[in-house]
């Protein structure tokens, strides 16, 4: 969806019976985008983005094998564990069909794992839309003690008054996130024991003795994290214009050109997030966060709770009126924040923000600039400021080149302050603003299929965490360099090969570990098998990095942790066989994944475990059916 574009009848705009127009766009976004269809890449359909690493069960904490620091500058309660789970008003899309449109998906897995969503979006009349979208995770898991179960629920609906010169945005959504957290397996040497074929069994540091249950509709993950997001989001908007109209042959389509646009936006959010163990493990507790239980067993539990009150308004001014992707705009927010729990404190920000986009009517150069800077109140002195400048190449505008350059400086997440239930140090520290200037660039060939990218950070300040608890700050200044290539090679005329290869070093002494390289790779036949209504892709997909100190997990604070001690070395990739296909709007992805898990000695089985969190191996033979369908109404 990212890249706009999509392969499939619904882009083409016809109002006969059978035929659909789908469109959408993003909140904050000028463009319009289509409907994604291919088949090729499953993690377009999976939640778990392919350069992610995972505690080894759908649904639980995950992070991107990739440098990839937080950028945004203000509040934050800093809980970004299971943020691939959640969705974000960044993401809400905004429909605009012809017909009403739904989407019925469906996952099934090893070990019970199921993922269900619905989609349905509909034109009430032609200038209101809404959209209503439900996503279930549960994940019972192949190791004890790590159930997962995620529900989002998300509604969006646009209106814009006949004259075109009010526009109104809604959106309620949801995250109701549950992982069960078993604290690792407490004898990594159970996983070469023939009696332990059945990874279900193998004892782990936390959750105690569980029933071996896989029941769907029991959604009690047990000891874990639980975290939940409401937000509600209200923008109005008025233009100020010119009027035209388009005259035909039986109709006249009216128009406007707006000149000056006011927007208000109102926000309200509430944020929970709990970390809950009834049947705390003292000895547990006491070597890993110091902590001090009142029995051999006892509770462990942390909560912050908070609401969010935000008041935007904004100016836009259309330099070209015939041009909405070109303006000018700037605004101030007035935010409220109410920490609940642990205890009841206000704070509040005042910032504001300008904003400068231009995509030139011919499509080829494409520019922006955003800042934002917090005036007063408990983010004093945080901003970002950021431009990107892409110039389209080619038959079609289809190839591109960007630079772009970034800087933000901002407070450490709320989990530094010793307000929070989450701080876990003794006494008080003062953290410093984090700075990070970030330079990119890319280079896009359609021709080639060639995709180049650079990412470099210069950070100071650089906040993370250590031993499972101790939060902890570098005061000196470093570096990081990433480079990407992505390219797909075709081998003959139906069969590609497909690989992405990410170069990255941090230079110094400090305390980010990355591999070196990660790579991922796959060889697949994509066709139609001489079918006119087929398109198939069916192949081998391999994953793999170079060995390297991965971070620890912090079941408590949700967080992965900088460690030193123990390095990850997999001899062998991550492999999944796969046939994915589509006829017509139906979709189904076939998957035989972890492969590489296999082997014969004390009898043949998938228990070759690889491992990407230490203490935290990943699943074996994984068999995964997803289908996907979608109906015009």
């Amino acid at each position: 969806m990212r890249s706009g574009g999509g392969s499939d009848s619904l882009k083409r705009r016809d109002r006969n019976e059978d035929s659909i127009t789908v469109r959408f766009r993003y909140l904050d976004s000028t463009r319009n985008y289509l409907l994604d269809s291919t088949i090729t890449d499953f993690t377009r359909r999976f939640p778990i983005p392919a350069t992610n690493i995972f505690l080894g069960n759908t649904g639980t904490a995950s992070r991107s094998i990739l440098f990839s620091p937080l950028l945004k500058p203000g509040w934050d309660p800093g809980f970004h564990a299971l943020d691939i789970y959640k969705w974000s008003l960044e993401k809400a899309r905004f429909f605009n069909t012809t017909r009403p449109y739904s989407e019925l998906n469906y996952q099934l897995a090893a070990k019970s794992e199921q993922i269900i969503e619905i989609i349905h979006t509909q034109n009430i009349k032609p200038n209101w839309n809404f959209l209503f979208q439900y996503r279930l995770i549960n994940a019972p898991g192949f190791f004890s003690n790590q159930k997962t179960n995620h529900n989002n629920y998300l509604f969006t609906t646009h209106y814009e008054s006949l004259k075109k010169r009010y526009n109104i945005y809604f959106v309620l959504l949801g995250n109701k996130l549950q992982s069960g957290e078993n604290g690792g397996v407490r004898n990594l040497n159970d996983l070469d024991d023939p009696d332990f074929k059945d990874r279900f069994v193998i004892s782990t540091r936390l959750g105690g003795q569980p029933s071996n249950s896989r029941n769907f509709f029991d959604t009690d993950v047990g000891t874990g994290n639980r975290y939940n997001e409401f937000t509600v989001l209200l923008r109005q908007q008025y233009d100020l214009g010119k009027k035209d109209s388009l005259v035909t042959d039986s109709t006249v389509i009216p128009l406007f050109f707006p000149r000056l646009r006011f927007e208000h936006t109102f926000q309200y959010g509430q944020f929970k997030y709990e970390f809950r163990d009834y049947i705390g493990d003292s000895a547990y507790y006491k070597d890993n966060y110091g902590l001090t239980l009142g029995g051999p067993i006892d509770t462990v539990q942390s909560k912050d709770q908070w609401k969010e009150f935000i008041n935007d308004f904004s100016i836009y001014q259309f330099p070209d009126a015939k041009n909405l992707q070109q303006f000018i705009k700037v605004g101030a927010s007035l935010q409220n924040l109410q920490q609940e729990l642990p205890a009841g404190k206000k704070y509040y920000n005042v910032f504001g923000h300008a904003e400068y986009r231009n995509r030139t009517r011919n499509q080829k150069w494409a520019m922006e600039a955003n800042g934002k800077l917090y005036f007063t109140g408990l983010n004093a002195g945080d901003y970002s400021v950021y431009a990107s400048l892409q110039r389209a190449t080619g038959k079609k505008n289809a190839s591109y080149v960007q630079l772009g350059f970034e800087n933000v400086n901002r407070t450490p997440l709320f989990i530094y302050n010793e307000q929070s239930d989450f701080y876990l140090l003794p006494s008080a520290t003062d953290f410093k603003k984090e700075n990070t200037t970030h330079l990119f660039a890319s280079l896009f060939q359609s021709s080639l299929k060639l995709r180049l990218s650079g990412h470099y950070y210069l950070m100071t300040n650089y906040s993370y965490i250590k031993n499972y608890y101790q939060l902890t700050q570098d005061n000196s200044l470093f570096n990081v360099l990433r480079i990407a290539v992505e390219k797909t090679v075709k081998l003959s005329k139906r069969w590609n090969w497909h690989t992405d290869i990410y170069f990255q070093q941090a230079i110094g002494n400090v305390p980010v570990n990355l591999p070196t390289i990660f790579t991922r790779n796959r060889i697949a036949y994509e066709g139609n098998l001489g079918f006119k209504n087929l398109d198939m892709a069916l192949g081998l997909e391999m994953r793999y990095h170079t060995p390297y100190k991965a971070d620890g997990y912090s079941p408590v604070l949700g967080q992965f942790f900088y460690q030193d001690s123990i390095r990850i070395n997999n001899p062998l990739p991550d492999i999944s066989a796969y046939v994915h296909f589509r006829i017509k709007s139906f979709k189904a992805y076939i998957r035989a994944e972890n492969l590489n898990t296999a082997r014969a000695s004390n009898g043949f089985g998938f228990t070759n475990n690889n491992q990407e969190v230490p203490g935290y191996p990943t699943p074996g033979l994984n068999i995964r059916l997803g289908v996907y369908w979608s109906f015009v109404n």
